[in-house]
């Protein structure tokens, strides 16, 4: 799965991208620092199948029952007002962005950016407008994307070469929007039975912008959190959006901190403890003292919990372990829980065979469900924590 990064320049996107997947691109203050998408892989944190064994399953992304599990992470170039128009990097910008599952804005909370990137005093910008503008963004892009489209689409209705939700799902499948998004956004709306020449722009807007909310779902990172001087901006956003604080700048500094062995540190974490047979420069002392008073305002860096709640909470997504020995929980080498998928929390065995292997699920028979030792169906739904063995017909390769 993937994970779109995405905002106006200097907002601190790149930075996020470094801390979150320990990859060091370009950042700077000035637009298009990013131009081409960074990619870099990135985990998300829930409890390992382990945790109620007897042992650990000694597998490197599991620390003490916390297993970490990969997703990718995009950090596209830095938006500007009127990207659906070509202006800045915006085509390519916009493109970017919809080849994810789904999408953390990155927004300068304390008000230090204007809406064109460059900096400015802190509080003298309002971070609601840039969540505005990336969001009318989208939707004035998909609408120009469907009225190219608008009178071939009613021709090919008129004459029965297709159905409403067949022909909008054609439209926009290049950018990873299903039939099944457009039927929940059409029966929600009440349109599928409406003739499109009756479609107000009203009726095209809202479908729009529905469809963006339920396609490519977004969470807002409010970063440089540190620096305002109350949270009470954040309290205002999260009334009508998903928002967490953050300080992607103090996650990377610990981050490096950890990877030099100045510190002990687990990312999410509430602390970090320094260690008794390191010096520290003045320099990297206050740095890590800086480090510590963010803890103690915003709890966490957030970054993190970002990740998580996109993947979680946004997304809903679940972790399974498929294993292929059900009594030692093992893979043929002996490796105990090998490894950890995520799905959609509707998602089957058969659902799981696939995502291991297409020929797996290709010649699905059954799963074992390694906890119960119950034989389980092709349409049997999983659960979050599940170890899974798959049998099957044919072999992976």
């Amino acid at each position: 799965m993937q994970i779109g990064l995405i905002g106006k320049a200097n907002v601190g996107k790149s930075t996020f991208f470094s801390a979150a997947t320990e990859t060091i691109v370009q950042s700077g203050n000035f637009p298009f620092t990013t131009i081409e998408p960074n990619v870099g892989v990135t985990y998300v944190k829930t409890d390992c199948a382990c945790k109620n064994l007897k042992t650990h399953c000694g597998n490197n992304l599991c620390l003490k029952g916390t297993r970490f599990v990969a997703v990718k992470l995009i950090d596209v170039a830095g938006l500007v007002p009127g990207a659906h128009e070509g202006k800045g990097l915006g085509n390519q910008f916009l493109t970017d962005a919809m080849q994810a599952d789904a999408l953390v804005h990155v927004v300068d909370i304390s008000g230090s950016t204007d809406i064109q990137g460059q900096p400015v005093n802190i509080g003298t910008h309002d971070p609601m407008e840039d969540i505005k503008f990336v969001e009318e963004e989208f939707d004035l892009w998909f609408k120009q994307i469907l009225d190219r489209e608008w009178p071939k689409l009613i021709k090919e209705i008129e004459q029965k070469r297709t159905k409403v939700s067949d022909g909008l799902a054609h439209r926009f499948t290049g950018i990873g929007i299903n039939e099944s998004y457009i039927d929940q956004v059409l029966n929600k709306m009440s349109l599928k039975s409406k003739n499109l020449k009756e479609w107000s722009e009203l009726d095209i807007m809202n479908f729009l912008k529905s469809l963006r909310k339920i396609s490519k779902p977004m969470l807002v990172a409010s970063n440089k959190a540190d620096l305002c001087e109350d949270l009470d901006i954040i309290k205002k956003i999260s009334e009508n959006f998903t928002t967490i604080a953050c300080s992607a700048e103090t996650e990377l500094l610990l981050k490096k901190a950890t990877k030099a062995g100045l510190i002990d540190y687990v990312s999410g974490n509430t602390n970090f403890n320094g260690k008794e047979d390191t010096n520290l420069s003045n320099e990297q002392n206050n740095a890590l003292h800086l480090a510590k008073n963010v803890l103690t305002k915003l709890g966490v860096t957030g970054v993190q919990k970002i990740l998580n709640s996109i993947v979680f909470d946004v997304l809903k997504m679940i972790v399974v372990f498929p294993v292929e020995d059900e009594t030692k929980l093992s893979n043929k080498d002996g490796q105990v829980l090998p490894d950890a998928k995520l799905l959609s929390s509707n998602s089957t065995a058969k659902d799981l065979a696939f995502i291991i292997h297409q020929d797996i699920g290709k010649g699905f028979l059954h799963a074992i469900d390694a906890k119960t030792k119950q034989r389980i169906s092709a349409d049997h739904n999983l659960k979050n924590g599940d170890i899974i063995k798959i049998v099957s017909t044919l072999s992976r390769g």
